[in-house]
């Protein structure tokens, strides 16, 4: 696992670090690596053009020494001082000394030309939107040639939260030094940090505030058949999904549960002819949850409506001592009576987006994980928050932030996909927000496959759950999704 960090987390473990290294090192060790990774970027530095916003303080130190290690391989630097009054003294002799170029905002900055840009304006302790000049040159260099490069964190970005409350910088790659901080991978600052780039630099970490899975975590919690196994040893799934008018919510659930392997899964709901149709490996009842025979945990919610039928159904399920995924219509009805939640002992995973969120009486705002901690520390149960990076918090505090997925999954039913897939996992016995955590991996990975071709729809992604979980088990150690290797 990948452990993920506040900006306080990162800034109170380079403090011992500093004191007993001499002055300096610190930052010529990340100077080094992101020059390192720039180079591995460009292919070569010979006559390569790269242009640096430098802002005051350490993060425009580190982008003035990896400009000046380029300057010394050939390239062609240009450092435009932000500040010129707070730049890194040492930092800017340097450039200078390796031939690099200094200019100011208004001056010829050649992000028109630039091969590649390196962002140096703020670090991890950067508050707010990017403010004038720095707006203007980040929007003339998202317009040019050059790769975008942020040093340590996109100048705009909260490193903690993710959050972006005004401009920020576009880069396509971050290099970021002795830890991923949380705002690279969630929220609207994933969107910013494109490729993550971890450079090393000897930080003695302590417990990360939240983790991201690698496949190879992932593989390690999904139980393969066994010698000696049958259908009840390998986990039975309810799924109470879908209606006559909603049939597809059903087949979608019950289906994307069966390919995720567990030994049996039982329907019990109104779009019982539909899931016959499409399943005839699903045991079909017609009637209320408890007549639907011994099952391990439950699937509730996609399609089922909301109606006092509908309510009758959740509270059958809810009242059981067995492990219960609410979904969609189910999470409507938990936000009207979260008693319903409250009062379990058995585990419970909500799976709401965020409008979904809301009903429960606040908005997620730009702090995901926080709010994901928030929901599952009011309801004691564990809530996977959905979005471009999926966020699983415990009632304890524990939390993961997905990595895989895709865009192209933003599309009707894949939300009944996944609710079939963790639906599974909580059968197979594993812990509510671990299930949760790699459920929404597996369907991040299965979205990945199904778009390689295209456009998807949910169906798509419910077909290539085989070859996504096999693709899981031969991954490369330490793979983890969009944000980085």
């Amino acid at each position: 696992m990948r452990g993920l960090y506040t900006a306080g987390q990162v800034r109170a473990a380079e403090e011992p670090l500093l004191a007993a290294t001499p002055e300096g090192t610190l930052m010529q060790r990340a100077a080094t690596g992101l020059a390192t990774v720039c180079l591995r970027l460009l292919g070569r530095a010979h006559g390569t053009r790269v242009t640096a916003l430098v802002g005051a303080g350490n993060n425009g130190g580190d982008a003035l020494f990896a400009g000046a290690h380029l300057a010394r391989r050939g390239a062609r630097v240009t450092a435009v001082l932000l500040d010129p009054e707070r730049v890194h003294p040492a930092g800017l002799a340097a450039l200078r000394a390796a031939g690099g170029r200094v200019t100011g905002p208004g001056g010829p900055t050649g992000l028109e030309r630039a091969d590649l840009v390196l962002d140096g304006i703020v670090g991890i302790g950067g508050r707010g939107g990017l403010r004038a000049p720095a707006a203007a040159l980040v929007e003339r260099a998202a317009t040019g040639p050059g790769l975008m490069v942020a040093v340590d964190v996109p100048s705009g970005v909260d490193a903690t939260t993710g959050a972006v409350p005004g401009a920020a910088f576009p880069a396509q790659h971050t290099v970021t030094f002795g830890a991923v901080t949380t705002g690279l991978v969630v929220g609207a600052g994933r969107g910013c940090a494109g490729e993550v780039h971890l450079v090393d630099i000897g930080l003695d970490l302590p417990a990360p505030d939240a983790w991201q899975l690698t496949d190879a975590d992932v593989a390690a919690r999904i139980r393969l058949p066994h010698t000696g196994d049958d259908k009840y040893t390998q986990g039975v799934v309810g799924v109470v999904a879908g209606s006559a008018t909603y049939p597809g919510a059903a087949v979608l659930c019950t289906g994307a549960a069966l390919r995720t392997r567990p030994g049996l899964v039982r329907y019990a709901g109104t779009a019982a002819t539909g899931v016959r149709a499409a399943w005839p490996e699903v045991i079909v009842t017609e009637g209320r949850p408890a007549d639907a025979g011994r099952v391990q945990a439950w699937a509730v919610g996609p399609g089922i409506g909301t109606d006092d039928d509908a309510r009758a159904v959740l509270a059958e399920v809810l009242a059981t001592d067995l492990p219960v995924l609410l979904d969609a219509d189910a999470l409507t009805l938990a936000a009207r009576e979260p008693e319903l939640v409250r009062g379990r002992s058995a585990p419970t995973v909500l799976t709401p987006h965020d409008r979904e969120y809301a009903r429960f009486g606040e908005e997620v705002g730009d702090d995901r994980v926080g709010a994901a901690r928030r929901l599952a520390a009011d309801l004691g149960a564990v809530v996977l928050l959905k979005g471009d990076a999926t966020v699983v918090a415990a009632p304890g505090g524990t939390a993961h932030v997905n990595g895989t997925g895709t865009p192209w999954m933003a599309t009707a039913g894949t939300g009944d996909v996944l609710s079939g897939i963790l639906g599974a996992l909580l059968a197979t016995g594993l812990p509510a927000d671990e299930a949760a955590a790699v459920a929404a991996h597996v369907h991040g990975r299965a979205g990945q496959l199904a778009a390689e071709e295209g456009p998807l729809v949910a169906g798509d992604l419910m077909r290539r759950l085989p070859a996504a979980l096999h693709r899981l088990r031969r991954a490369p150690a330490g793979r983890l999704g969009d944000s980085g290797a």
